[in-house]
């Protein structure tokens, strides 16, 4: 995800100062990385120096000083550009899974505990994710980011069973090659 589209998304609202933009982004991409405030401001501190973004004062409201940030009219463009762009599909898949399956099979370890193993997490994670899915005021952003990893959790599991059916075959692959 790029933070610099992000946060001209978010200042496509209106001006807004770091740590607010910082609270936003983390409400509304809740199951995100939050992002760190220093990531928050090197951005904007780009996205201004880019003059996509522009400084628009200084407040303190009775706290301390803060200063308002206001995306310009090239990066309301960047921004538009950006969100039509399609993502193209990775075209090589690095899989840490599979990888993992074949320095067992290489070591002489237990590719098929690994993989058991592996489907237990995803598994539990997937109970988590379900769980926050269904709890009560779970607002639609939160919803759909939970859909979107069980989705990719559940194309995980499917690979790994696929996988265990095939342990003798690819044993014998990789012991050959």
């Amino acid at each position: 995800m790029s933070t610099r589209h992000i946060l001209l998304g978010l200042l496509a609202s209106g001006p807004s100062h770091g740590y607010d933009l910082k609270r936003r982004h983390d409400e509304r991409f809740p199951q995100a990385r939050p992002l760190a405030y220093g990531q928050v401001y090197t951005t904007l501190q780009r996205l201004v120096r880019d003059g996509l973004a522009e400084v628009g004062g200084t407040d303190s409201d009775g706290g301390p000083e803060r200063t308002t940030y206001r995306a310009t009219d090239d990066g309301a463009r960047e921004l538009a550009r950006w969100a039509g762009e399609i993502a193209p599909p990775a075209p090589f898949v690095a899989n840490e899974i599979f990888a993992k399956v074949v320095a067992s099979i290489l070591s002489g370890g237990d590719p098929a505990a690994y993989l058991r193993a592996q489907r237990a997490a995803h598994m539990e994670r997937m109970r988590e994710l379900t769980a926050v899915k269904s709890a009560k005021g779970a607002d639609l952003a939160t919803v759909l980011s939970a859909d979107f990893a069980l989705n990719h959790l559940d194309a995980d599991l499917r690979w790994m069973t696929t996988t265990a059916a095939r342990l003798t075959t690819l044993t014998a692959e990789v012991d050959t090659a």
